[in-house]
């Protein structure tokens, strides 16, 4: 087909360029503008009858500050026409026509859960598993979250906890040195990065949820509102804090987009409806006796609670959008075959999967597994950023007990491993007893468990399990993956059996040697 182009004088040529990619294609990206202006734009064309080129040479070239000073002028007259559409058609869908890279440095363990919560965003956030924690920070120390109200008892028992684990950390390396030594063609570097990132594993459960981290998030207008109001209502102060300084941050950027928030008939009442919220649930669980828990180091746990759909209903689903027939047709079609001819249909519809990232069709969607897990802080961390699922967490505590790795008593770390165990819940128990119930989990060692709710389709259960399973992931999250899939596997085999990229080699081994030999052969 050939597409129809906008012809474009010199001037306007000379106009269009510092904006827009390919003027000369049907496809191009918008660039050196405000997102207050990109918003403008999109929100506009909904109702323009031309080109998105032609809309900005006409309505929005002559609003541009000829200075490039976004930050003061931001273009006044695209701002003002995005109030005005931003009102007036429906800001959930303008809302999401912009969006900016902002990153949070020196936030809590807890704190990245905080930020993340609100899902319909983009994180990247610093590993526990690649970064050592062992050493510190000019003008600060140890890398953990400070609050002078948390007492000197806190930081004594933190700094306590980041010496034990960097202490520990040349023992346990020299450990898994002689438990696994360089095979032939592996080179000494890539070894001993391989042998780190052991050490790092083994012990990450010792740094406390206090421990900093930085954190970089894209998101559209609509998510930052969401995520500001989600932290000025929060009861941690980290959190109130954050949520002040993102909302300075993207009013340099994109003002119109978080305008509301300090409105007191918007964002006022907003906050106000989700601190009330928070509030009854909380007072519920304590008139029903919840809010204590009801298990006492019960141990981690995979219990697959509720699942929906069954393998015929997978089959025509599969179905549907291949045929022309409406749902009950499909339906008596599939109940005709046998189980051979279902079983071939099945494969042929999940195809050859060549690596995980080929995933069968949206029709694994009718299929829905509800799982309750209890795993360590740790794991639970990397679980949680799987953000297309529905992911639920109760708070941090130490009622579910945290687990030692059998390596350590072999090398000859775990007892001071437990007694930085005792010592974080003795703190969380000291903090919680004194009023400070919502901080107390700052103290707590990653390796404390939580329990939470992962709710998912089997396109997403998929995905979860085989990236998780992986050689390279960590050894707690792989044990949830390998569990979620056999518990699959009990309601619908054929669909456990579709993930066939599922690596369930046996523990223990040094998971990060394939990788640092793959990064050295790329930069070699």
């Amino acid at each position: 087909m050939d597409y129809p182009i906008d012809s474009f004088t010199p001037a306007e040529v000379a106009r269009l360029e510092p904006h827009f990619t390919n003027l000369d294609q049907p496809v191009f990206a918008l660039v050196n503008l405000p997102e207050t202006v990109k918003g403008a734009l999109f929100a506009r064309y909904s109702r323009y009858d031309g080109t998105l080129r032609r809309l900005f040479l006409d309505e929005f070239a002559d609003s541009l500050p000829a200075s490039g000073d976004w930050e003061r002028d931001e273009g006044k007259r695209a701002s003002e026409l995005y109030d005005t559409i931003f009102l007036g058609y429906g800001d959930d869908s303008v809302a999401q026509l912009g969006g900016a890279h902002v990153a949070c440095e020196w936030v809590s363990n807890v704190m990245t859960k905080i930020l993340q919560r609100p899902r319909l965003a983009s994180y990247l956030e610093q590993s526990t598993r690649y970064i050592r924690y062992d050493g510190e920070v000019p003008g600060l120390g140890f890398r953990y979250y400070r609050d002078a109200e948390l007492g000197p008892e806190y930081e004594r028992t933190m700094d306590g906890l980041f010496t034990t684990y960097s202490e520990a950390i040349p023992a346990v390396a020299a450990w898994a040195g002689e438990q696994f030594p360089a095979a032939e063609g592996v080179s000494e570097g890539a070894h001993a990065r391989a042998i780190e990132a052991k050490a790092l594993d083994l012990l990450r459960g010792l740094l406390p949820a206090s421990s900093l981290s930085h954190m970089g998030i894209f998101a559209s207008g609509q998510t930052y509102e969401q995520l500001i109001l989600h932290l000025l209502a929060h009861p941690l102060p980290e959190a109130r804090d954050y949520g002040r300084m993102l909302l300075d941050t993207l009013k340099q950027v994109m003002p119109s987009f978080v305008s509301r928030v300090e409105r007191a008939d918007r964002g006022g009442e907003w906050i106000d409806y989700l601190e009330k919220r928070t509030a009854a649930g909380s007072d519920w669980a304590k008139r029903l006796e919840l809010s204590g828990g009801d298990e006492v180091d019960g141990g981690p746990s995979v219990r697959l609670t509720h699942v929906d759909g069954t393998e015929e209903d997978l089959l025509c689903s599969l179905l549907f959008e291949q045929s022309g027939a409406s749902e009950a047709s499909i339906r008596r079609a599939v109940e005709q075959l046998s189980g051979d001819e279902c079983a071939a249909m099945l494969s042929d519809f999940v195809g050859a999967r060549a690596n995980r990232r080929h995933r069968p069709g949206r029709g694994f969607e009718a299929l829905r597994y509800r799982f309750e897990i209890v795993a360590d802080y740790g794991a639970f961390r990397d679980l949680q950023r799987h953000r297309m699922l529905t992911v639920q967490w109760q708070t941090l505590g130490p009622e579910l007990g945290a687990g030692v790795p059998d390596e350590l008593q072999q090398a000859g770390v775990a007892d001071d491993y437990k007694r930085g165990l005792e010592a974080s819940a003795a703190e969380y128990q000291r903090l919680a007893d004194s009023g400070r119930a919502d901080a107390a989990p700052y103290a707590l060692c990653l390796g404390y468990r939580i329990r939470f709710i992962l709710d998912c389709n089997a396109r997403e259960a998929m995905q979860l399990i085989e990236l998780r399973s992986g050689r390279e992931g960590h050894p707690s999250y792989r044990a949830v993956a390998h569990e979620m899939q056999r518990a699959i596997a009990q309601h619908h085999p054929a669909v456990a059996a579709a993930m066939v990229h599922v690596d369930d080699q046996a523990e223990p081994r040094l998971e990060r040697i394939l990788s640092e030999m793959r990064t050295e052969a790329r930069s070699g």
